[in-house]
């Protein structure tokens, strides 16, 4: 969504530039580029943003022409910038952190301590509902400094690349795993009789026609137009 709305130039354009890029979804829509397509298609307001603040709220006025409003606080409150950490000795390696966190600013395997790479953070709090035993702090970096005052146009530059990559490398995978299990159902349907348990004519062809059904859906899914 990202680099559709980016290459898309235009309002959307200048607004996701605008924003500080924490992809951390307090503005009720799931990315960054979500609100700002939002915003520019008159479905949200300009002061969604906390981490951006009151001044973020005020440069998305500007660009949208409108009068700057405070921020909403329905969508949370401005603060300090944050940086996730996770307490090693309570981590059991389950990687959940891992893939809810935007920015892969995560590293750790399976069973095996995770630790927070602090530069690329940008505190978005998703890794926090999903831990389940309650490791992860969040620590203030920034002091007394909030909102564009704790963040910068570089550091946003840097979690918006990294964003889109891994955007691009979760699709890619899970595209990849989709294939894979087309080609085994595709397998499976060419020789039914051979793949299961069952030799009644009537469960096989109830088994066919669901996987057929499956098929169809994956390949509408693939192929919307």
């Amino acid at each position: 969504m990202t680099t559709r709305v980016a290459q898309g130039g235009g309002l959307a354009a200048r607004l996701l530039d605008a924003l500080p890029q924490t992809q951390c979804t307090r503005c009720a829509y799931p990315d960054c580029a979500g609100y700002a397509q939002a915003m520019a298609q008159g479905a949200a307001d300009t002061n969604q943003c906390p981490p951006g603040g009151e001044e973020g709220a005020a440069r998305l006025a500007q660009i949208m022409g409108q009068l700057a409003k405070p921020l909403n606080p329905e969508y949370g409150q401005e603060g300090p910038r944050t940086v996730a950490f996770i307490d090693e000795d309570w981590c059991i390696g389950c990687t959940l952190c891992i893939k809810a966190c935007p920015t892969d600013a995560i590293m750790g395997s399976n069973k095996r301590m995770h630790t927070v790479i602090e530069a690329y953070c940008t505190g978005c709090e998703l890794c926090l509902p999903v831990c389940p035993v309650d490791c992860i702090l969040l620590e203030n970096v920034s002091g007394a400094a909030t909102g564009w005052k704790a963040w910068s146009p570089t550091l946003a530059d840097q979690a918006r690349n990294r964003y889109e990559f891994s955007s691009y490398q979760r699709n890619r995978d899970k595209g990849e795993n989709a294939k894979r299990l087309e080609e085994k159902a595709l397998s499976k349907l060419a020789d039914l009789p051979a793949h299961s348990q069952h030799t009644d004519p009537a469960i096989l062809d109830k088994k066919r026609a669901v996987i057929e059904a499956a098929l169809a859906r994956a390949r509408a899914k693939r192929e919307p137009g």
